[in-house]
């Protein structure tokens, strides 16, 4: 989602000598109270927000993030809009009650659908315009708490009302006349996409609400474009009355936010503030903690488990970055590189089952195939992100020579398992309820109630009356982003549908790039990049596929690997410069420059571009085709992903030469373009070759570079000529942040033995 990225700042407390050497667990912190701050400057504050059980449950890392000082949630919410002031408290009033009233709502569809499709949308975006209106202010600063913007506010609010009422109260009138509609429908119609629009500027930011108008100016003046894109045209009202009552706001996009995501949504806020997310990084450290670059790949797997039940690649970072990131500095990541890690990690939650973000659920609708059958296809290639990421950071650690960790500053696994083995069953129940194809919606209830009864069962992650209310809370601010980029993108879905551009935009990607696959999926990327320096995720990936999945599907790709990789094109708005959400927020809690951050994310997030062209030319999805295919596709593309990142990183053990770079990605592309190498052979040499030998031959020259490093590792170690680690800029110590009592790369390495490179 598109937010606004917390600037630099440094609010690191300054150390003591006493506690110079706490953990970041509670466990860890030798005599002193786990609510209080870490001492050393860099670690996690484990206690923030945190009521202190007495039980296990105190030993995980607090991940919530929440100040306890500060009062519920609603109360947060309204004096971040208001401040502190008797208003902030009337304001945070209503927004409980108003979160409470859409949560129960929603809950009463899923289990009752007493409404019809429309009327449920229509109700579900009333809550939430209304909740936008009471809590994201129309100007910055102070003139954004001023009496004009309360009584623009209350306009808007009343006018949401009304516009959400007018289709409901006269749905019977509405639907008689359809096609022939009044002046009062079209001006309704346009009232509410101006509403909708001033939403968009709050929640998701000016460039969508930019995008928009020029799809509705570009229906507009259809006959004026010249060439292919050229139309007949739409009038004002046709524009107002298709979006309004017509496919557009209210249509399916939307409706997949009220059907299915909300009540993963709430999920999430359950597992949130229960402490499941706590016992999922902590769960990642245990299990990846004392490896080399033990707290970055933490951080990967700890991410990646929250954000496949969160959705939300920002929400993510801004959950676990506070634990994760100066864990990772402290042993001698770069704060910059911290920062990317964890950006890349989170934004690859959103394409791991088995929630996998509003997007994954949308295409399930537009598709028409079961979302069980989209998790089993993307359930490998997520994977396989993952695994590229484990060697990112695994050679940068090499690269550098940074230490382990201590031992005192990770859990153990009784410890951690003890505290919150019980989360562990809801998850498991989500997972198998959606490979046996229970309905999404059902899936979620049902792990939603068994969460509740599993977590009331236990003193620490028991939840109080507040604690119900500040879920319904957490889940409705979580939903406004999402809902609302859905529904404006349904404006842009309407306007492609009126005019046919649609199908004009993939013709003309077809005939410009003369069939070839590899230019389209290169323009698609582009296209994506471009999109996501103003759109969320869903908002890109919803545009992108009504434009672009056309033409991949002509081009001979199955409607299901064309959406897929559309869908993981468009994440690249969260890691990717000059605009990337996730990777700015994530500068913020490691205090770095947002663009280095960026640029470090885009490196470690490199599988969303790679892994998308391996969709495209092996059977990587083809898991219900011969499983030696399946087995070839994946074992070929680890290869090449493998060899890429060595590429890309110039280093794995060793330094790689240049001519082991080249050959390394001379390597990746031989397996992932495979079929383009053999129609080049055809075209120059004249000579048919099956692209099988071309991922053969990719895969053992691969191979043969990989285990080149490893004898030539082993041989400079007996030798006792390890190379000294890399440092930026040519030379030294890795840039670190200086942590009393040994923090940084040199002190990690003094305390935990010899540098992770040898």
């Amino acid at each position: 989602m598109a937010e606004t990225p917390p600037p630099e700042r440094d609010d690191t407390p300054t150390a003591g000598p006493a506690d110079a050497q706490a953990g970041p667990f509670p466990e860890s912190r030798a005599g002193a109270p786990a609510d209080l701050p870490a001492g050393d400057g860099t670690g996690p504050r484990p206690g923030r927000g945190r009521r202190r059980t007495g039980t296990s449950a105190d030993a995980l890392p607090d991940v919530e993030g929440e100040d306890g000082e500060a009062g519920p949630a609603w109360r947060r919410i309204a004096a971040a809009r208001w401040g502190e002031t008797p208003l902030a408290a009337a304001v945070g009033a209503v927004v409980l009650v108003l979160a409470a009233a859409l949560t129960l709502f929603q809950l009463y569809i899923a289990l009752r659908a007493g409404f019809d499709a429309r009327q449920q949308r229509l109700i579900h975006l009333m809550f939430i315009m209304v909740l936008v209106f009471l809590v994201k202010p129309p100007l910055k600063g102070s003139a954004g708490r001023s009496v004009p913007a309360l009584v623009l506010d209350l306009a808007l609010i009343a006018g949401t009302v009304a516009v959400s009422f007018y289709p409901m109260v006269f749905q019977a009138e509405l639907a008689s006349r359809a096609g022939a509609y009044t002046d009062t429908d079209w001006i309704m119609g346009l009232a509410a996409m101006l509403l909708l629009l001033e939403a968009t500027r709050r929640t998701v930011g000016m460039v969508m609400v930019v995008m928009v108008a020029v799809f509705v100016f570009y229906a507009w003046i259809g006959p004026l474009v010249p060439g292919q894109f050229g139309h007949s045209g739409a009038t004002i009202q046709r524009i107002a009355t298709h979006s309004y009552l017509g496919d557009g706001i209210y249509g399916m996009t939307l409706g997949v936010v009220v059907t299915f995501v909300f009540v993963f949504i709430l999920f999430g806020a359950l597992l949130s503030k229960t402490g499941g997310g706590s016992f999922f990084v902590g769960l990642a450290y245990v299990l990846t903690g004392r490896m080399v670059g033990g707290p970055a790949k933490g951080a990967v797997l700890g991410s990646a488990l929250m954000g496949s039940v969160s959705g939300s690649a920002i929400a993510n970072v801004v959950s676990t970055g506070p634990f994760t990131i100066p864990l990772m500095k402290k042993v001698g990541y770069r704060k910059h590189d911290a920062a990317g890690v964890e950006a890349a990690a989170s934004t690859g939650g959103q394409i791991l089952p088995p929630i996998m973000g509003a997007g994954a659920f949308i295409m399930a609708e537009r598709t028409g195939i079961p979302y069980a059958d989209i998790v089993k296809v993307a359930i490998i290639p997520a994977l396989m992100y993952f695994g590229v990421m484990f060697l990112f950071v695994d050679i940068l650690a090499r690269k550098y020579g940074i230490g382990l960790a201590k031992d005192s500053d990770l859990p153990s696994l009784g410890t951690v398992m003890k505290a919150g083995w019980h989360f562990l069953a809801p998850l498991v129940l989500l997972v198998v309820l959606l490979l046996q194809y229970v309905p999404p919606t059902r899936a979620g209830l049902y792990a939603c109630g068994a969460l509740l009864v599993v977590a009331m069962l236990r003193a620490g992650s028991r939840l109080s009356p507040r604690d119900f209310l500040e879920v319904f809370v957490l889940a409705a601010n979580s939903t406004l982003s999402v809902s609302v980029a859905c529904a404006v993108a349904g404006i842009i879905v309407g306007m492609v549908g009126l005019t046919g551009l649609g199908l004009v935009f993939s013709d003309v990607l077809v005939t410009a790039f003369a069939g070839s696959l590899l230019l389209t999926l290169l323009m698609v990327a582009l296209a994506s990049l471009v999109m996501g320096i103003g759109l969320p995720v869903t908002a890109s990936y919803v545009v992108l596929a009504v434009l672009a999945v056309p033409a991949l599907e002509e081009l001979g790709l199955a409607v299901i690997v064309a959406h897929m990789i559309v869908y993981w094109y468009s994440q690249d708005s969260n890691v990717t410069p000059p605009v990337a959400f996730a990777a700015f927020a994530a500068a913020g809690i490691a205090n770095a420059s947002p663009m280095r951050s960026g640029l470090s994310a885009w490196k470690f997030a490199k599988g969303l571009y790679l892994i998308p062209v391996l969709m495209a030319y092996s059977a990587l999805m083809a898991v219900e085709g011969p499983v030696s295919n399946l087995v070839v596709a994946v074992l070929s593309g680890c290869i090449a992903l493998a060899v890429a990142a060595m590429a890309l990183e110039g280093h794995f053990l060793r330094r790689t030469l240049l001519g082991e770079r080249l050959a390394l990605t001379l390597a990746a592309t031989l397996v992932m373009i495979a079929p383009e190498w053999s129609a080049l052979t055809g075209a120059v040499l004249s000579v048919s070759v099956d692209p099988d030998w071309f991922v053969l031959a990719g895969s053992v020259l691969g191979v043969v570079l990989i285990a080149l490093q490893v004898v030539n590792h082993r041989r400079d170690k007996a030798r006792g000529a390890v190379p000294a680690p890399d440092a930026p800029g040519g030379g030294g110590a890795p840039e670190a942040e200086p942590v009393p009592g040994g923090g940084g790369a040199e002190g990690s390495a003094g305390r935990a033995g010899a540098p992770a490179s040898g």
